[in-house]
């Protein structure tokens, strides 16, 4: 089936209804991750929450799974106008901003607390970028720690060397360099796929991931290294935003921060429930070995420097204020 026809008159209508000046609009929405994944469950949940508090006057339409827009093509779509609302992984961004791929850095922040608070010392550094790009940052909610998926045992970087290693965003490219494997970048629908083909060996993801995408159907062991909770970015069109009412304004903001806070929550409680789910499944859970967790955090201060060096002044003042 083709694109909507919405997409060619900019991904939405809006039309003037006769009482007063209240827009009515209808968006499309572009999203990575399919119907059953915990983030765009949130985001039915955003849109039937702005559906309500509007009386209906702001509908969405969900194209989950890329279907409307691959993953790395939905924040160049909302600039362009094509839809007027979007969810990507920021740190899929990470070559356009440093910004954009702090809550990737590996072992800066390791738990659903440190990431809140390191989001907290990033968002108005966020917010303001996002705005540069005339869009305007609605809600963000962290995927669980990452993890090392394997068709094998890993028990030090070493073994890493020369396997195909997956990767979706440059931070994943790098650690994938730095271990001496090929980096493949390899979008979630396609995971099955890619491992039984042969197209890839390992991968750090999710334990959500690897349940969504049957994990047990193509590998064997998932090392639990906590190494990162890389956060998905719900963000509209500045410009779509700036013809709604005052009203109007206000509902999309409170049920983003009704997203955010409920988003959070559901991330923990799928951590929790998804690791027990691989290990059921069949999948061979465990801690990395000390020889992994240490060769895996040298990696992580590389990158955690190489990060600091790009983001300049602001990667400072951000570091500075997670710190504390």
């Amino acid at each position: 089936m083709g694109r909507p026809l919405s997409l060619a008159v900019a991904g939405f209508f809006a039309t003037g209804l006769a009482a007063g000046n209240v827009l009515a609009a209808s968006w499309d929405m572009p999203t990575p991750y399919p119907d059953g994944n915990f983030h765009t469950k949130n985001i039915a949940q955003f849109a039937k929450e702005l559906d309500g508090a509007t009386g209906g006057q702001i509908k969405i339409k969900i194209h989950s799974a890329g279907s409307l827009f691959k993953h790395k093509e939905i924040k160049g779509a909302v600039r362009k106008g094509l839809a007027p609302i979007g969810e990507v992984l920021i740190s899929l961004h990470t070559n356009e901003s440093p910004i954009y791929g702090i809550d990737s850095v590996p072992f800066l922040a390791t738990s659903h607390d440190e990431s809140r608070k390191l989001y907290a010392a990033q968002r108005p550094f966020l917010e303001k970028k996002l705005a540069e790009e005339g869009l305007t940052l609605l809600y963000s909610v962290p995927w669980p720690p990452q993890g090392l998926y394997s068709k094998r045992e890993i028990n030090a970087i070493g073994d890493l060397k020369g396997l195909k290693f997956r990767t979706y965003n440059v931070g994943t490219a790098r650690i994938a360099e730095l271990a001496g494997a090929a980096p493949v970048q390899i979008e979630v629908p396609d995971l099955p796929t890619a491992f039984a083909t042969g197209r890839v060996d390992v991968m750090i993801t999710s334990a959500s991931t690897g349940v969504q995408s049957k994990a047990e159907e193509y590998l064997t062991h998932y090392y639990d290294t906590q190494a990162w909770l890389p956060r998905n970015v719900v963000f509209m069109s500045k410009k779509t935003y700036d013809t709604l009412s005052a009203d109007q304004r206000k509902a999309v903001m409170a049920a983003a921060k009704a997203a955010e806070e409920r988003g959070w929550k559901a991330s923990i409680e799928e951590m929790t429930i998804k690791t027990a789910a691989l290990k059921k499944a069949g999948i061979k859970v465990q801690p990395p070995s000390p020889a992994l967790r240490d060769g895996l955090r040298k990696i992580g201060k590389t990158l955690s420097d190489d990060w600091a060096k790009s983001a300049g002044a602001d990667g400072k003042v951000m570091l500075d204020a997670y710190a504390k």
